[in-house]
């Protein structure tokens, strides 16, 4: 196949747990380094040390296993259309779209769980709220509730390394963006493909990059992951005990385009079901994210798989986030928002 990838030993595996000891200033100083070389390379990089136990990773996908094999019935219990502002719940398969296409996956949307009387939920924010859980399973909700306690606790702790990588105080992003960060985390169910007619493509997701800061990843046994390197199309497969780390188009923007965020895609090709989990940890929903300072903008508009440059909106990142749904669920947008 024309652009297929190729194996990928060009990924790094970084040990991140000296960033959640911060009296450990020279191996901090050594994972930042290796953080900087990442971000400038491909933008991609899997996390060991990460503090996400093994055991809680294999419940979730044993639970989200059992998710997808529900009736439809009970799934649409928990359509998306049911959680309303908060933009929480489950889609079907094709009901996500990526560059105007169907997507090959069904999911469920998850994030921060926040309970009416919070203030933003008062206020009828956008993508603030409760999450919606399946009645027929509800063990689901705790082993949820804890991996994205986890998983967010790594991402506070990484953006402290990309912090010290780009030479600013450790707490930087966290004092100016991050104190209370849009967390949002999905379960992606890709089913086993047949194979294609005369050559069609059946892209999981199509390329694409990331809205926000850093999305960790975790993946099961099978695999589909493709990044966008500048020697062409790369795979990313599982490695046990890792988590995928890659920067979004927020981080690009905050560097300027020295940190730039990578086009990637899906393709479920092994046979069977896939399942992934993404965790998206962004800045917070009404803070602004201009340049860094003394970072010069590399403009990116003829670069971007888009052609739609970072750096071009002014506003809040929830704003651009809310632009970028729009184009992902037109029809939810309107019934919605």
């Amino acid at each position: 196949m024309a652009g297929a990838p190729s194996s990928s030993g060009s990924l790094p595996v970084i040990d991140m747990s000296p960033l959640f000891d911060a009296s450990r200033s020279e191996a901090r100083k050594l994972v930042a380094r290796d953080i900087e070389q990442a971000c400038r390379d491909t933008g991609f990089f899997y996390v060991s040390g990460h503090g996400v136990p093994d055991a809680l990773l294999a419940r979730m996908e044993e639970l989200s296993h059992r998710f997808f094999a529900l009736p439809r019935e009970a799934k649409e219990e928990m359509d998306m259309a049911r959680g309303g502002p908060a933009w929480r719940g489950w889609f079907p398969l094709g009901g996500e779209l990526t560059s105007g296409k169907p997507d090959r996956k069904e999911g469920l949307y998850l994030g921060t769980e926040l309970g009416p009387e919070h203030p933003r939920v008062k206020a009828g924010w956008p993508l603030h709220g409760a999450n919606l859980w399946p009645e027929d399973l509800p063990e689901l909700r705790g082993v949820v509730l804890e991996y994205i306690d986890r998983v967010t606790r790594a991402a506070h702790a990484l953006m402290e390394g990309v912090a010290e990588s780009l030479g600013l105080e450790r707490d930087y992003f966290h004092r100016a963006y991050t104190a209370d960060p849009t967390v949002l985390f999905r379960i992606f169910h890709y089913p086993a493909e047949p194979e294609p007619v005369d050559g069609e493509e059946r892209w999981g997701v199509g390329e694409h990059t990331d809205y926000g800061l850093l999305t960790l990843l975790a993946q099961d046994a099978n695999g589909g992951l493709q990044v966008k390197s500048r020697r062409g199309w790369v795979e990313a497969p599982p490695v046990p005990g890792t988590l995928v780390c890659n920067i979004g188009d927020m981080l690009d923007r905050l560097t300027g385009g020295w940190y730039r965020s990578t086009p990637h895609r899906v393709k479920n090709v092994s046979g069977r079901d896939r399942l992934s989990f993404p965790l998206f940890f962004d800045p917070d929903f009404a803070a602004e994210v201009p340049p860094l300072p003394n970072m010069a903008v590399d403009e990116d508009r003829a670069q971007r798989w888009d052609g739609a440059s970072v750096h071009a909106f002014s506003g809040t990142y929830g704003d651009y986030l809310l632009g970028k749904v729009s184009k992902v669920f037109p029809q939810l947008v309107r019934r919605v928002l």
